[in-house]
């Protein structure tokens, strides 16, 4: 999502003169686009701001510094306060008023501080053309969040569940098409919870995820569609059968779980039990047979057991993860987790997360090993790290590496998988030509 949000950001700031540059050297604006969810967010922003106040300093004091993003929604004044170098905070609904406020900046008058939730009003005033550079692109169909989940800040920084109408959507999406993209991600904090206002279909009301998908695998140019982050609560039945009946959507899901355990998913307001996310990965996987699974995880959550991490193991092993992602449980400041008893020690936490990797790693290994020998569908991204070589994804979101030429970028090739590793898999040019040298 901040990805997006900083693509747009360069597409708001483009009329009134501003391009990107590689870096905040000699810079005219610098603005750090902030995530909330990892510990120590607010302390590596302060960090940030450390080094960008000597980059500030070497222009006289003309660089003007923004921070944007869900910390500056959270930590918007203390901000302010503790770095004058910074000149604007923008929360992640106000990033289109970025050219107001720098002229505020020049004027030397205004309020410098956005942290007001106006998430339409944010769609309605961005560019409905975007700049894309390469074949991926992310399109946002939904964000804030409803769940309130104990341990997470994304409903006070994010706000609550809102849907893009779906014209707003195919506007976007059809200009994507026609700069060359060829994946096209969608993206919420809540994704499967879309409900956005469209066209009727058969006296219906709202549009779900698995309706948007449909439309948008009519638009020519996208091979491939994706759809990050979901809730298991909202994997509804007609979701899952997308999955089977929509060739461009890709055979990848992306379900956070955070916890095998019953007790500890109550205690995290998940509103979900261990039975209902196997059985929701089971019916997936019933729809389509060769779909990958990643999620997320929590270990030492307040009042996780030795048997509470366990049952997170077997469900690892049940269900047989492609990618994870997995964390130490860490406070958040306004969550009610922060405040419950039975905070895990750190040493504990450590202890149970080396064990969880090392499962997540093996199955990952595992996977991509199982593709040895297999011709694979790529899409072509860019350059790899070799001289010679080209890097692309797989359907399952695996990192891939050939040799090939760069006039293959933007292209889906077949490739013939000989090499795997825990992070990445290789392989040949299905019917590519050897020459003598």
């Amino acid at each position: 999502m901040n990805m997006y949000d900083s693509e747009r950001m360069k597409d708001v700031l483009a009329p009134v003169g501003y391009g990107p540059v590689d870096g905040p050297e000699g810079a005219d604006l610098v603005v750090l686009n902030t995530c909330h969810i990892r510990e120590k967010a607010t302390e590596k922003v302060y960090s940030e701001l450390g080094k960008i106040k000597q980059e500030k300093a070497k222009t006289g004091g003309k660089m003007i510094v923004a921070v944007a993003g869900c910390v500056a929604q959270a930590e918007g004044e203390e901000i302010m306060k503790r770095a004058p170098v910074v000149d604007m905070v923008l929360g992640p609904q106000a990033y289109h008023k970025l050219p107001e406020m720098i002229a505020r900046v020049h004027r030397k008058s205004g309020e410098r501080l956005e942290t007001q939730f106006e998430t339409l009003e944010k769609f309605d005033a961005l560019p409905k053309q975007r700049s894309v550079d390469g074949p991926v692109a992310y399109l946002s169909v939904q964000e804030g969040c409803d769940k309130f989940c104990t341990f997470c800040v994304v409903p006070y920084t994010r706000g609550a569940e809102l849907s893009r109408p779906v014209d707003d959507i195919m506007i976007e999406a059809r200009s994507l098409a026609s700069q060359g993209v060829r994946e096209v991600q969608l993206l919420g904090q809540n994704v499967n919870a879309y409900h956005g206002a469209g066209p009727k279909l058969e006296g219906e009301g709202d549009w779900t995820l698995a309706q948007l998908i449909r439309h948008t695998a009519k638009i020519g140019g996208f091979d491939r569609i994706r759809y990050t982050t979901s809730h298991p609560r909202d994997m509804d039945d007609d979701l899952i059968a997308a999955h089977g009946d929509t060739p461009e959507l890709m055979p990848f899901l992306h379900l956070p779980v955070q916890s095998g355990s019953n007790r500890i998913l109550q205690c995290m307001n998940r509103g979900h039990t261990r039975e209902h996310y196997l059985d929701v990965m089971r019916r997936v996987k019933e729809a389509r047979p060769d779909i990958g699974f990643a999620s997320d995880f929590i270990v030492g959550f307040p009042g996780e057991s030795d048997q509470d991490f366990e049952d997170t193991m077997d469900l690892v092993r049940e269900v047989n993860f492609c990618i994870s992602y997995s964390f130490k449980y860490s406070e958040r400041p306004g969550t009610p987790a922060a405040e419950m008893f039975g905070q895990v020690p750190e040493e504990v936490k450590t202890e149970r997360l080396h064990r969880l990797q090392a499962l997540l790693w093996e199955q990952q290994t595992a996977f991509n090993k199982s593709k040895i020998g297999e011709t694979v569908s790529v899409l072509v991204t860019g350059k790899g790290r070799m001289p010679g070589q080209m890097a692309g994804r797989s359907p399952w979101l695996q990192s891939v590496y050939f040799d090939g030429d760069e006039s293959l970028n933007g292209q889906v090739v077949d490739l013939k998988i000989n090499h795997a590793t825990q992070n990445s898999i290789s392989g040949d040019l299905v019917g590519a030509k050897e020459v003598a040298v």
